[in-house]
């Protein structure tokens, strides 16, 4: 039995190790995120769900005056030592600690997939845009959630535990969005290499906590074929073309 454990208790523990080894799904989302931005002028930059502050460092260094918001305090203070130049505040991304209209760049990376319902959430990010401010989003993609992309911690008791994670399909964020006058100016998919490495099939299976990539070794062969070209995160650019409603 795997426990399952809120986004503060997670990243406790996650917090630790979070930026080392580099998450791969870094190297496929930070291209795609990092242009949209590098297309928008300096202003007010909230970094939601911020993390140790990967996209408030980069926002920093392109001229914005951040605010990182998380729940989780240990995420929080590493960020604080990462980043000393944004500000950053405790607070949960369905109430975030900000006045409306506010912001003129909001950033989500990789964490919308711990939100069960996106509307609230993206509701809130409506409320603190500026009319004319851009919503730029990377998350997991529902394939790879569908194929057990579930981050996995061990408690302090030594149990194991899995982060609440939910699937968000395309047209979820799309039914959140549009109704607030979030307009989508971009959306892409980047992929998994069609060409992976080959290996050979290993007998023995890794630890629970890297179930189910472990698993793959046991059928390398499967596992490539399934892999190769899927979509494994979604990255999506709104921008705010009228004054949000309550949804």
């Amino acid at each position: 039995m795997v426990d399952r454990v809120d986004t503060v208790e997670g990243y406790h523990v996650w917090s630790e190790t979070y930026d080392e080894p580099r998450n791969g799904l870094f190297d496929l989302e930070e291209p795609v995120v990092r242009e949209i931005l590098d297309a928008q002028p300096s202003g007010t930059a909230v970094d939601a769900a911020c993390g140790t502050g990967r996209y408030a460092a980069y926002l920093v260094g392109r001229g914005h005056q951040v605010v990182g918001v998380d729940s989780s305090p240990d995420m929080l203070a590493h960020a604080r030592i990462r980043v000393p130049q944004a500000d950053f505040r405790p607070g949960d991304l369905h109430e975030l600690p900000l006045a409306d209209d506010s912001a003129d760049i909001v950033v989500c990376a990789l964490a919308l997939n711990h939100v069960p319902v996106l509307g609230p959430v993206m509701a809130e990010f409506a409320r603190v845009l500026r009319p004319g401010g851009h919503l730029v989003i990377s998350d997991g993609h529902e394939e790879s959630v569908s194929l057990g992309s579930i981050p996995s911690v061990v408690r302090a008791d030594g149990r194991p535990a899995r982060v609440s994670t939910y699937r968000h399909r395309v047209g979820d964020y799309l039914r959140a969005a549009l109704p607030l006058g979030l307009q989508v100016r971009r959306c892409e998919e980047p992929r998994l290499p069609t060409n992976p490495p080959r290996s050979a099939p290993t007998a023995e299976v890794g630890p629970w906590k890297l179930w189910p990539w472990c698993l793959a070794d046991l059928v390398p062969e499967a596992a490539r074929a399934v892999d190769a070209g899927r979509p494994a995160t979604i990255i999506w650019h709104f921008q705010l073309t009228e004054q949000p409603t309550s949804p």
